[in-house]
């Protein structure tokens, strides 16, 4: 990380001590972080003891062949078991697991742990009558409806490793994940609802299945009453089997080391990356996690967490970690504007929430709004507030502990990935006092340390590059059939030391407490979303008139970062017309999603190129943001800054 960057991190003096209450009653106090580095592996024991297990392990971890962990050798368990089922055997049945709530306002269901284990035994029975046995792979691509969170379920619970694709992305960034883990089944509605309207799903389906041939079985829920189109041989509708199946499942347990899903993540070579997660660690990571950081008292709480299910925050902290804990959650389908800009705060309103977790990204949205809109609801339930998916700059954070914590609730700011699986970096709420800004310190059973290229640990007050030191239960075992990518991608860099490199540079400020910086290669993080540069090159170059695309992340206060591109037309497209630069973003949008639709597109006559050929993204960086351009000395052409910089004061190319 250069110094620059370093130095331009606030110094924050701003401490806010946990309430006194929450700090008496804590599930983890101060002695768990001597207890847990005294004996690393006896503490994952105790927590993976909060589960049920089929059969104890034998091994707590296997680390003879690294970076290929093993955690709970010789442990059997079923992931569904233990977030469903074992909750009604132990008289919770009546309680209630998901307040849903559907973006049209007079859309609710509530669905107690009872009626989700009788809906996940279903739909257990009928992806079997689909052909579904234990190891295949299904893939789910939903809107934010129960029966995503019942698909993972029934998935778990017969031991098919699913894979969730979130549903804004398009058909191509879809086929390449089905073709990937090779997904026999795929589970999706006709569509959902998304501001006001219907968002139709199962076409991009179908044209996905037209771009592979590994899809024998669509189960699609009906949702929205979209007239979509029906392949008697391949489509089942929802309501015609899993609610006609039985509720009465028999289900079997499985090794800790069993795959229990494969989440894709941007990787920076354009191919995304399959992470695999496998079932005794993940799960304990999971509840362990959402247990102490959140400070879950699951009799009394009413937890939210606003992420997708197609992203990994969805799945520890919606799904697994949560409902082992036998929380009570609110699922909301929409977004946080429709059909009024307060709907989050009116939803936490009428559902007595609790705890809440959400992204800076919609943080800075409603800090943009006024405090008017969050004012005018009792939002005096709530007791604890999250952050994830990307640093949150202090003012933000301020903020969101002032108007919508009224200046009693801690904030956790939490770190950690698709990789890890589970929190690695966040204060304790009962424990820390909580400073604007920093993520603090690793939980207790986590070793973290900022380093420098050499692998030497910085000191205070110094930045580096994040690497975790020590095996953790819910990490990533590899990247889905790729074991040399896993490698090369996390472990190589610091392959002499053992030491798992994250991909973000970090601080430690003058106390010793970590400030995470952000990626160090190029991958973009817009809304909390890893997008990969390559991947939308590629896209852009996928154009016929675009002969070559450079892309950077540039800061944006809404999203945290903004796609811009920098584009290259080819000579027979001359200069594109008039609509090239939305006739682009929307090709984007087509080939990947709107989430990576660049907000800024120019079009220029050359790129920065080292003599070497390597696209000089830091200058394109410097010319997005504003800034006067650094070093060109490295150039094979130093003029070319020159001509991109006057065209970018010219405002030409924005949208």
């Amino acid at each position: 990380m250069s110094d620059e960057t370093l130095s331009n991190l606030l110094k924050e003096d701003r401490r806010f001590e946990p309430p006194a209450e929450l700090a008496a009653n804590a599930n983890l106090t101060e002695e768990a972080y001597e207890r847990a580095a005294a004996d690393r592996e006896g503490f994952w024991a105790e927590q993976a003891d909060r589960l049920s297990w089929d059969q104890k392990w034998d091994t707590v971890l296997d680390w003879t062949n690294p970076p290929f962990a093993k955690w709970f050798v010789g442990g059997r368990l079923n992931a569904a078991y233990n977030c469903v089922d074992r909750h009604v055997e132990a008289g919770h049945g009546d309680k209630v697991a998901f307040h849903w709530v559907g973006e049209p306002a007079d859309d609710k269901r509530t669905i107690t742990y009872s009626q989700l284990k009788d809906e996940v035994s279903q739909a257990a029975n009928a992806l079997t009558d689909l052909g579904v046995g234990a190891g295949d792979r299904v893939a789910i691509y939903m809107p934010m409806i129960p029966e995503a969170v019942v698909a993972m379920l029934a998935c778990a619970r017969i031991g098919a490793p699913h894979t969730v694709v979130f549903g804004g992305f398009s058909s191509d960034a879809l086929a390449s994940r089905l073709t990937d883990c090779q997904a026999k089944v795929v589970v999706t509605a006709d569509g959902g609802y998304r501001r006001g309207a219907p968002s139709a799903l199962k076409p991009a389906v179908d044209e996905a299945r037209t771009k592979t041939d590994v899809v024998e079985k669509v189960l699609v829920v009906r949702r929205t009453g979209q007239d979509v189109a029906w392949d008697d041989d391949v489509d089942v509708w929802w309501h015609e089997s899993v609610e006609q199946a039985s509720t009465e499942h028999e289900l079997e347990f499985f090794d800790a080391e069993h795959p229990l899903y494969v989440m894709y993540t941007s990787g920076t070579t354009g191919k995304p990356k399959g992470i695999l997660h496998t079932t005794g660690g993940y799960l304990t990571g999971a509840a362990y996690t959402h247990w102490a950081v959140f400070d879950l008292k699951p009799e009394t709480d009413v937890y939210w967490c606003t992420a997708d299910i197609g992203w990994v925050t969805g799945h520890s902290y919606i799904v697994y970690g949560p409902l082992a804990n036998g929380a009570t959650q609110v699922l909301y389908e929409g977004t946080p504007d429709s059909p009024e800009r307060g709907r989050w705060w009116q939803i936490i309103e009428e559902y007595g929430v609790t705890i809440f977790y959400t992204a800076p990204t919609a943080i800075r949205s409603f800090m943009k709004q006024g405090r008017e809109i969050p004012d005018a609801r009792d939002l005096s339930s709530l007791r604890l507030l999250g952050s994830v998916g990307e640093p949150i700059n202090p003012e933000a954070y301020v903020w969101y502990r002032h108007v919508i914590g009224g200046d009693r609730t801690p904030v956790v700011d939490t770190w950690w990935q698709t990789e890890t699986g589970s929190i690695m970096i966040s204060p304790l709420p009962g424990v820390t006092h909580g400073k604007p800004g920093s993520a603090m310190i690793p939980i207790p059973g986590v070793a973290a340390d900022v380093v420098t290229e050499e692998g030497e640990s910085v000191p205070n007050g110094s930045g580096g590059y994040l690497v975790l030191t020590e095996p953790w239960p819910a990490m990533l075992r590899t990247i889905w059939g790729d074991d040399q990518r896993f490698k090369d991608t996390y472990w190589s860099r610091y392959a002499k030391q053992g030491w798992y490199f994250a991909g973000d540079g970090a601080k430690k400020d003058s106390d010793g407490d970590l400030w995470v910086l952000g990626r160090v290669d190029d991958v973009m993080n817009v809304s909390g979303h890893r997008l990969s540069t390559t991947e939308i090159e590629s896209a852009l170059v996928s154009h016929p008139k675009v002969a070559e695309a450079a892309v950077v992340g540039a800061k944006d206060e809404d999203t945290g970062q903004a796609v811009c591109a920098f584009v290259i037309l080819r000579d027979e497209a001359g200069d594109g017309g008039a609509d090239i630069v939305e006739e682009l973003r929307n090709h984007v949008r087509k080939e990947i999603g709107a989430i990576a639709k660049p907000r800024q597109i120019m079009i220029v006559a050359e790129l920065p190129k080292t003599r070497s050929g390597k696209i000089m993204r830091r200058l394109l960086r410097d010319v997005a943001e504003n800034r006067e351009v650094g070093d060109v000395t490295t150039l094979a052409d130093s003029s070319v800054m020159d001509l991109i910089s006057a065209k970018q004061s010219e405002g030409k190319g924005e949208d």
